[in-house]
């Protein structure tokens, strides 16, 4: 039987995670998470495009027991004494490397589950009991590579697979400015960030893929908003996704710090 015929599409999510510290605070971001996943229909496997997995080549996570990595430093102990146990799916993992012909995805069992990936899931999915695979992004291929690569993982959602990209529209920490003592999620943004912030909504809502594989001719203020693209590229995996008979839906749409959108997407039918 054609698994792919017989099984509705799940929905793909790319998610703003924002500061790590969202994993343990309870806030507007974190309550939206936690809503999405009682909303979501319950997944078989999550795969996660996490902005924070760059390799030289594409892997995917093949361990039945990914780690959970703290990938990051100067925050409270508290932080790093999280944990999110879920389990990995070899199987899965090897069919994705079996049915990707276009490109080579090799097996990895040295990395786990880092920041952006746990800080969003242990919040959608707090008993961490479906298992988690991760896929690398390869910083040596441009934008077109990741969209064309995100094409071949189509055949997952019918598979009861949920695809998550992790990362942010507009991510500058070189510009961050913290007002207050608010610190990190102060809602406010410069004038060029809500500009790209705006531009990727208009682009996205139109189904113009191109236009945001090409994101630097979009605006001259493409380079404040994404000056290095391992946060951008998780989005266009989502979007590569999206089937024509998909609506779109965004939250946590806001802008932190001047130079940093949460803003997240749902493609679902």
């Amino acid at each position: 039987m054609d698994k792919t015929k017989s099984t509705p599409a799940m929905p793909v999510l790319f998610v703003g995670h924002g500061s790590p510290m969202n994993a343990i605070e309870d806030n507007l971001f974190s309550r939206k998470w936690k809503q999405i996943g009682e909303e979501l229909p319950r997944p078989s496997t999550i795969l996660c495009i996490s902005a924070h997995w760059e390799t030289n080549g594409t892997f995917v996570t093949a361990m039945p027991y990914p780690e959970t990595i703290h990938d990051f430093g100067g925050f409270p102990c508290e932080l790093f004494k999280v944990q999110y146990p879920a389990p990995g799916n070899p199987a899965l993992a090897a069919s994705i490397q079996e049915e990707i012909k276009q490109y080579p995805v090799e097996l990895n069992t040295d990395w786990g589950l880092d920041h952006g990936s746990w800080s969003i899931l242990r919040h959608i999915y707090p008993a961490a009991d479906i298992p988690v695979l991760e896929l690398s992004i390869d910083y040596t291929r441009g934008m077109q590579y990741h969209y064309d690569l995100a094409k071949e993982l189509a055949f997952l959602r019918r598979r009861g697979v949920l695809i998550v990209g992790s990362g942010n529209m507009v991510h500058n920490l070189r510009l961050i400015h913290m007002k207050s003592i608010e610190g990190f999620n102060e809602p406010y943004g410069y004038d060029w960030a809500l500009e790209m912030n705006d531009v990727f909504k208009r682009k996205i809502r139109s189904a113009d893929h191109q236009a945001l594989i090409d994101y630097p001719s979009l605006s001259k203020a493409a380079k404040l908003a994404i000056p290095t693209p391992d946060h951008y590229i998780p989005l266009l995996y989502a979007l590569s996704l999206q089937e024509k008979k998909d609506d779109i839906e965004f939250f946590n749409d806001q802008a932190l710090a001047g130079s940093l959108t949460m803003t997240s997407v749902i493609i679902r039918q």
